[in-house]
């Protein structure tokens, strides 16, 4: 098993991309922390795991810094070890920057790269004390290409490109790797809740279907195995990398 014995920490994984990394993660013999701000969407998670004693749930708000320390410190203090921290907790509200209210911008951004840097200020020092660890963000292919009515969300994942390679630039000497992962649209929660804010959603679902190459949504088990790649030793010379894993969407 390619994460035997290993910890991570996995925000967004009650649902989504984050739930299905999680499952994988603990297949492969990881202990897997599990935050998020939906309890029950946590349950699902943990019930879904191989072995629910090598698991722990942490419910609450990404973007509380507070809240990303204990969890953090809880964890290496119960483990003494981080191995492995993937962000994927993420927000989206939809709207131009006209139509946005500052609010709804400020909770996009507070999710997106608030959630990120929190949980990787937190992480940082015990991978550096340890000499090693993975670090695996969720950006968007929104951020590569651009896209419609969808500012606030895509200017938040166009940011956490540049805070994965400015952090893969200043902590690869101390052996930790920090990599993006850039989704299509994925059949997650996330995304029929951006479909349903249209008033005709069937056009647009069609239309995002297929612009992706392979005429398809991705499904999250698929990027989840982008991340175990990222998280295992399997990409120990990669970092500072974006990878997309969307159905051809940019090259189309």
């Amino acid at each position: 098993m390619r994460l035997q014995g290993r910890t991570a920490i996995i925000t967004g994984g009650g649902s989504g991309i984050g739930q299905a990394s999680a499952i994988l993660f603990a297949q492969e013999g990881a202990f897997v922390a599990l935050v998020d701000r939906d309890q029950a969407g946590l349950k699902e998670t943990l019930t879904a795991l191989p072995d629910q004693n090598n698991a722990s749930m942490h419910v609450g708000d990404v973007g509380d810094g507070d809240f990303a320390q204990t969890v953090t410190s809880e964890i290496i203090a119960q483990r003494g070890q981080l191995d492995v921290l993937m962000i994927s907790a993420g927000f989206s509200c939809g709207g131009t920057v006209i139509t946005t209210a500052p609010e709804d911008w400020d909770a996009v951004f507070r999710t997106n790269v608030g959630g990120t840097w929190l949980w990787a200020r937190a992480a940082v020092p015990q991978m550096q004390k340890q000499g090693k660890g993975s670090i695996i963000t969720l950006a968007s292919q929104l951020a590569i290409a651009g896209g419609k009515g969808n500012s606030a969300y895509i200017a938040a994942k166009g940011a956490i490109i540049s805070l994965t390679r400015t952090m893969a630039v200043d902590f690869a000497t101390d052996g930790i790797r920090v990599n993006a992962i850039a989704p299509g649209a994925i059949d997650t929660p996330l995304l029929r809740r951006s479909f349903a804010r249209h008033a005709d959603p069937e056009p647009v679902r069609d239309a995002s279907r297929n612009r992706h190459a392979m005429k398809r949504f991705g499904l999250a088990e698929e990027v989840a195995q982008t991340a175990l790649h990222l998280a295992s030793d399997a990409s120990s010379f990669t970092t500072g990398t974006v990878m997309p894993v969307d159905g051809g969407w940019l090259a189309a």
